[in-house]
């Protein structure tokens, strides 16, 4: 008797299963929210085993969080701020997610020769694009002498996890965080069983899969005199991470003069080249994120010499006295489809 009892309610167990499989029908569905100073979009393709949108915009949601309580230098109860208000000399074991990024930056850092600086954080501040308030004022020359004792990635080093500096610097990882975010709840959205998704955080985006359709998904490069609505060019997308870099939106004007938010550790002051975006495509948005403000920071000529010399999937756009003039990396020309 209990052996039949047994089997009826695994027949109707697999019944049920298989009834939600033959009916269900997959849908686009997406969720945003804020984060890390901006916003965040996922869209995704349902299966028959994910979780509601509600539970997993939740689980998005938390992942998020934990990031910015590590990485953010506008919380400072962060991992990272910790840090930073130590002294010099100090030696500390750091978690997995901030050694990882950290050690991503510091690898562009020294693949740069500093020009992309993981720790140009007090030049940044100092400039007004840090935490605080923004006076949008430029500082003195001696300011910036100041400042740039206080920068210098080879001051600072990991172990495993294990953080130590040999200087009193302050890291700021605002230039490569919003990248692994993506990365994180790419992962989450994996783990759950969805392999078919775009992940946005910021500008930064990682795609994976198709579209319900079964096209591949198109990114919009923006026009840097277009606005959020206008691309300059689309890409063709299928997964691959995508970071774009630009100083047409952060910055303040000074008697006529405009100071961009992007700093060149090396003058201690903002670019001032007419490389106005960069966009990189890379297999992970962590690195692809801090590499587009890396070439960013080098300017049209090195920065495409830097990409070319590194097998990088880079497209600059640099401002013309008409319009805008394009430039890639020979990695790019894959990705290049017509408007």
């Amino acid at each position: 008797m209990k052996n039949k009892v047994l089997l009826a309610l695994v027949a109707a167990v697999l019944v049920t299963i298989l009834y939600k499989a033959v009916s269900f029908s997959p849908e686009l569905v997406s969720f945003s929210g804020p984060t890390m100073g901006t916003t965040y979009t996922v869209k995704y393709t349902t299966t028959a085993d994910a979780p509601s949108r509600e539970q997993l915009k939740s689980e998005v949601d938390s992942v998020l969080l934990r990031i910015n309580k590590l990485m953010s230098t506008y919380d400072p109860t962060s991992e990272l701020s910790e840090f930073n208000k130590q002294p010099a000399g100090t030696r500390v074991t750091v978690s997995d997610d901030l050694a990882y990024v950290l050690g991503e930056a510091l690898n562009i850092s020294e693949l740069t020769g500093g020009k992309y600086d993981v720790t140009v954080g007090p030049l940044v501040n100092l400039w007004g694009f840090g935490p605080g308030a923004h006076n949008d004022q430029v500082p003195t020359e001696n300011e910036i002498v100041t400042a740039q004792e206080q920068v210098g990635y080879h001051y600072v080093k990991l172990d495993g996890n294990e953080l130590t500096k040999s200087r009193d610097v302050y890291v700021d990882l605002s230039s490569i965080a919003k990248g692994y975010g993506v990365d994180e709840v790419a992962r989450t959205l994996q783990q759950s069983g969805i392999s078919n998704y775009l992940v946005e955080v910021g500008g930064e985006i990682l795609v994976s899969g198709r579209k319900l359709d079964g096209s591949s998904w198109a990114v919009g490069v923006e026009s840097p005199a277009g606005g959020h609505n206008v691309a300059q060019r689309v890409i063709s997308a299928k997964d691959i991470a995508i970071a774009t870099s630009g100083d047409y939106r952060n910055y303040f004007e000074e008697n006529g003069v405009r100071y961009s938010h992007t700093i060149d550790p090396t003058t201690g002051k903002p670019i001032t080249h007419r490389l106005v975006s960069v966009t990189v495509i890379d297999s992970n948005a962590t690195r692809a994120d801090g590499l587009a403000t890396a070439i960013t920071v080098l300017g049209p000529e090195d920065g495409l010499k830097f990409a070319q010399e590194n097998d990088i999937a880079a497209y600059l756009l640099v401002k013309e006295d008409f319009g805008f003039a394009e430039q890639f990396s020979e990695a790019f020309e894959a990705y290049l489809t017509n408007n």
